[in-house]
């Protein structure tokens, strides 16, 4: 059985496997209300397209760190994620 690790999505605690992507745990902690990584410009709810860094549409913020693409970071325990979601 994989280790599992505990972060933070928005308020949520949310356990995955080690190794996971950040984009994996916040799909997870959204589940019910659709996956969603940031807001555009105009406020639009955006979610992640490609799953290899090139779209940018994963970017969250990681412990405070702004911009950071979900889909390319890998879960560490404790980690504090907030999305767009997060502004609703």
């Amino acid at each position: 059985m994989s280790e599992t690790i505990t972060l933070n999505v928005d308020g949520r605690s949310v356990s995955v496997a080690r190794g996971s992507s950040v984009v994996a745990a916040v799909a997870l902690a959204t589940s019910h209300a659709g996956l969603v990584t940031r807001r555009s410009v105009s406020g639009a709810l955006r979610g992640p397209l490609c799953g290899m860094g090139v779209c940018q549409e994963c970017r969250v913020t990681i412990d405070g760190v702004r911009h950071r693409l979900a889909c390319q970071t890998l879960c560490a325990e404790g980690m504090q994620v907030v999305t767009g979601r997060a502004a609703e």
